[in-house]
């Protein structure tokens, strides 16, 4: 004897934002079913109550149930209205711990949709920000300096690496590329526009000390790469290709890193 086919419970999810969060709560809920057998109808961006109330009676029409992550307390309070009029089957996600967080933190809510997705997007751009760094750290892949938001140059030992990967936690895809020497700038470097570079620079004493410490702990390196001369030889190199170029340029002998970055980030902001 065939089996009878069931008939699929209509499910309406409505949401003020993009549905992520009922959408993962029915999904959550569904996997505890075996082979549940619904339609889901999704209205997202319900802004107005005039939206709210086209889909609770479309919903009565259809004897279907209804979820929803209303954050607005005038549409949530038509969508209950009517949901009792028409009889339709409601279960409010997001109000009751609302209700419980706005009791308990004595604070009023935002009560603005799509907030949690604007988390999530934030979260998103800094993996992606520090992925890129990563990969357009000391020189690499200078074909796609183009695609950076914030590109730092300067001679080894003036805090680039550093001072982009603390950009990047911040969600700004920054790389940067080191000056060997008396070298020229790459010539991909000198084609982007001057205003996404950044030159950091300090004074040959301080650099000379760092440079010192470096070699002492990872052992011997050149005497050039140590000799204050030669240093300073370097950086007035340096400062004058950051001149020639139109660069914005800081000085890092004495400042912090969380200083750099914010300056930078002034900058990039802008």
């Amino acid at each position: 004897m065939a089996k009878k086919k069931r008939k699929a419970q209509k499910v309406y999810v409505l949401s003020g934002g993009t549905g992520r969060t009922v959408s993962h709560v029915l999904e959550s809920a569904l996997a505890q079913f075996v082979d549940p057998v619904v339609n889901v109808v999704s209205h997202f961006q319900i802004l107005t109550v005039h939206d709210a109330v086209k889909a609770v009676k479309d919903a009565a029409k259809e004897n279907a149930i209804l979820l929803h992550t209303l954050v607005s307390p005038e549409v949530r309070e038509a969508v209950v209205e009517v949901a009792t009029l028409e009889h339709v089957r409601t279960f409010d996600i997001l109000g009751p711990a609302l209700a419980l967080l706005e009791d308990s933190l004595q604070t009023k809510p935002q009560r603005q949709p799509g907030l949690s997705h604007e988390l999530s997007k934030e979260r998103y751009n800094r993996i992606d920000a520090v992925d890129f760094t990563l990969a357009h750290d000391d020189g690499c892949l200078m074909g796609e300096l183009d695609q950076a938001d914030v590109v730092l140059v300067g001679v080894s030992r003036v805090s680039k690496s550093v001072t982009c990967f603390y950009l990047a936690y911040r969600g700004i895809r920054a790389a940067n590329v080191p000056i060997v020497g008396r070298s020229d700038p790459p010539e991909e470097l000198v084609k982007l526009d001057p205003a996404k570079v950044v030159g950091l620079t300090m004074n040959a004493r301080r650099l000379t000390s760092l440079r010192e410490a470096r070699a002492e702990t990872f052992g011997a390196a050149q005497d050039s790469y140590v000799d204050e001369r030669e240093i300073g030889r370097e950086l007035g190199h340096t400062n004058a290709m950051i001149e020639k170029h139109g660069w914005h340029w800081i000085d890092v002998s004495y400042k912090s890193v969380e200083e750099v970055a914010y300056e930078i980030l002034k900058r990039v902001r802008k």
